[in-house]
């Protein structure tokens, strides 16, 4: 029931939110910052324009967790979460003492790369252009595994951030890497899949789901039952619960790991990865030609699991009109 009470919430608040967006009371919080805010690091060459608008895109992002979050059905803290949330974003929260911040970490969002950062920044590995393969629990501290003083002592004095990205190519990614590449998904998931929605597919092997069997699986999933790689972000980690000082982007992902690196004043010799050379990035083509291929019935239905992610880290919808697709 609490869940279930708690996605009520969320819907009845965004829902505030998309009304609040119409009458342009956001428009009334305060204009953004004329300026970068001091110490953000220049070192990529960006020149002031982009700059500003990097940070009228943060401010938009702020304004809107602000609204949101100041709706009286929204958590105010992780102590007001349902058990099941509670441990999600609990368990998705890295801990540095040594550099005191705390880390929301998203599947398909650069995670592994900030992973091998954090493990760097504690000596556990010797750099971050180590050729391991990565281990995503060794070396590492999660929030959930202290006890309750000690969570709320970090939650309130540490620096914390997250990193967010465009929620369907989130998808496509995870579906592209998982279904495309790893065996333990196609066994664990994909023949699952296939046998819920292909007719005669009860000897499929799973490596050969499609976009399309993906989403409808998505679509008639409990949000907080999902794997990490498609868990909404906010389900993920709780924006509102948690009151993160820094949104980075996918988008953005080397100018603003650069000032998290700067601001948790770890060493110079420290870098952000950079992208291993056998990745293969989602391009806005290949994204387009996706959602151009699937039912648009089945984009419409499945949106709002997601839309808090689209409002929440001012993404766009996905166009998918027929003068659109035909191009």
């Amino acid at each position: 029931l609490l869940p279930s009470m708690l996605m009520f919430g969320v819907i009845l608040a965004s829902s505030g939110l998309l009304l609040m967006i119409e009458r342009g009371i956001l428009a009334r919080v305060g204009p953004p910052p004329l300026h970068p805010p001091a110490g953000l690091s220049r070192r990529d060459g960006r020149d002031s324009t982009a700059e500003l608008e990097l940070e009228v895109l943060r401010d938009t992002r702020n304004r809107t967790i602000r609204a949101l979050c100041g709706q009286r059905s929204m958590p105010r803290s992780v102590w007001e979460l349902p058990p099941g949330p509670r441990r999600t974003v609990l368990q998705h929260l890295l801990v540095s003492d040594k550099y005191r911040f705390l880390y929301c970490y998203v599947p398909k969002v650069a995670c592994s790369n900030w992973k091998r950062v954090v493990k760097v920044l504690h000596g556990a590995l010797e750099s971050v252009d180590v050729k391991v393969k990565m281990d995503h629990k060794r070396d590492l501290v999660f929030l959930g595994d202290m006890e309750p003083e000690e969570i709320s002592y970090r939650l309130k004095h540490y620096y914390k951030f997250i990193f967010v990205r465009n929620p369907i190519e989130r998808l496509l990614s995870a579906y592209r890497n998982k279904f495309g590449e790893m065996k333990e998904y196609q066994l664990k998931y994909g023949v699952e899949i296939i046998r819920r929605y292909r007719k005669n597919g009860g000897n499929s092997a799973g490596d050969d789901v499609s976009f399309s069997e993906f989403l409808q699986y998505l679509l008639d999933e409990d949000v907080e039952r999902m794997n990490e790689h498609w868990m909404p972000i906010y389900n993920l980690c709780q924006p509102c619960a948690v009151r993160y000082d820094f949104i980075g982007s996918y988008e953005q992902l080397h100018a603003d790991a650069n000032h998290v690196l700067e601001r948790i004043q770890s060493p110079s010799s420290i870098r952000f990865p950079e992208r291993q050379a056998w990745y293969k990035p989602v391009t806005a083509e290949t994204l387009h030609y996706y959602l151009c291929s699937i039912p648009r019935r089945l984009l419409r239905e499945l949106l709002p699991k997601y839309i808090l992610d689209f409002s929440l880290f001012a993404y766009p919808l996905p166009n998918v009109t027929s003068e659109s697709c035909r191009q």
